[in-house]
């Protein structure tokens, strides 16, 4: 799981609360983070890899969502590896961890090997957050048709950017001015935390914000393509709506019990003696969210798929085969069949209203199919509806 406290039981003089949880049930805790990554990285790929029978997603052209959407997936998969990698080593070598207690020691590879681990599962689950936050943003920028491949870029720079300095400057705060005297005072702690949260407090608060905006835009939109709302548009942007829904209730579901957990540890480490009678109640739940952690952190990266794309089957086509992109193919066979006119032919008999109509629509229907990608029953429900398909 992705904590804060990972890289706190770092440190040998490290806090109570801490060593309360990082020291309850560690083999237990350890196996259900292996069992956990472990199924949410093996159904992750399964989803990701391309299916037999599945024909190809009927995308106009490449979008910097899709991109966002595939970078989150790797994200969670690398920092699924690292919790898997981390645990293994705490169960298979008990006495390399226990060195990490030990004060002023001489064997410094304990002390790396659990900052390191720490820090890419840290890292790489950040960088999730923050390219969650940007594919928020990339929605609402394309249905304002502001926002195209070349933004890819700057998501790139403040993704890893801000991933890198908020993960390099917590724990560069949490461990100064040395490895052992890192929890000599909250000051040292409390910015560590902050910068480890902030992301994930970003994207529950303003995301929400911005996929309302983005659902408002998107009926806007398909109001003024035709003049008029049908059922197959209603039912789109409900369809987005929900795609987004769906989005926010497994990061909700994933990452709350961190946010408890967090709260609740905090309180205890307020308290004079935290082990009191009356606090039995509080230990307890911390306990409780911090096995959930386990469980629901590193099932992320298999839910979010589940989020985007649906669930894609389990039979994978392995063979490599360059596929046609489905206009292209669409537009050679009615050269030579002239079943249906061509679009080239059709819209050069139009006004030059109609023309710029055409033009807005088609633009329109990119951006509601960006939003929409790895739904198929969209897509098929949006080119039906397009003006183009109807001129096909």
């Amino acid at each position: 799981m992705a904590s804060p406290r990972l890289e706190t039981y770092c440190c040998p003089n490290r806090d109570a609360a801490t060593q309360l949880v990082m020291n309850f049930q560690p083999e237990v805790f350890c196996g259900v983070c292996i069992g956990s990554a472990s199924i949410s990285l093996l159904l992750t790929i399964l989803q990701l890899l391309p299916k037999k029978g599945q024909s190809p997603r009927k995308m106009p052209k490449a979008s910097s969502s899709s991109t966002i959407l595939l970078l989150i997936s790797i994200c969670d998969i690398l920092g699924g590896l690292g919790m898997i990698f981390r645990s293994s080593v705490w169960l298979g070598f008990p006495g390399f961890i226990a060195n990490i207690s030990v004060v002023n020691g001489t064997d410094v590879w304990p002390s790396t090997f659990c900052v390191g681990s720490a820090m890419w599962i840290q890292l790489l689950y950040s960088a999730g957050f923050w390219w969650l936050f940007c594919y928020a943003v990339d929605s609402y920028l394309v249905v304002r048709r502001s926002a195209g491949l070349s933004t890819i870029v700057l998501y790139h720079m403040m993704t890893w950017g801000l991933a890198v300095l908020l993960c390099v400057e917590g724990i560069a705060l949490l461990y100064y001015p040395s490895l052992s005297s890192c929890e000599n005072g909250l000051e040292h702690a409390i910015p560590h935390y902050i910068t480890t949260y902030v992301p994930l407090l970003l994207v529950l608060v303003v995301n929400p914000i911005l996929f309302r905006r983005t659902v408002s835009a998107v009926a806007s939109l398909l109001k003024g393509r035709q003049g008029i709302y049908t059922e197959n548009e209603r039912r789109l942007g409900t369809e987005i709506q929900m795609r987004f829904f769906k989005i926010m209730l497994v990061f909700v579901i994933c990452w709350s019990s961190n946010i408890i957990n967090e709260t609740l540890l905090f309180y205890l480490e307020m308290q004079p003696d935290m082990n009191e009678m009356p606090l039995k109640n509080i230990r307890s739940a911390a306990l409780i969210t911090w096995i959930i952690m386990g469980v629901l952190n590193p099932m992320q990266g298999f839910l979010f798929t589940l989020a985007f794309y649906g669930w894609t089957g389990w039979r994978v086509d392995l063979k490599w085969r360059k596929r046609e992109i489905p206009w292209e193919s669409m537009s050679s066979s009615t050269v030579g069949e002239n079943t249906y006119p061509s679009p080239v032919n059709y819209q050069s008999n139009l006004h030059d209203s109609k023309k710029i109509s055409t033009t807005d629509s088609q633009q329109t229907d990119e951006a509601i199919s960006m939003l929409s990608e790895g739904n198929t029953s969209s897509d098929e429900r949006l080119t039906r509806s397009s003006p183009i398909y109807q001129g096909w």
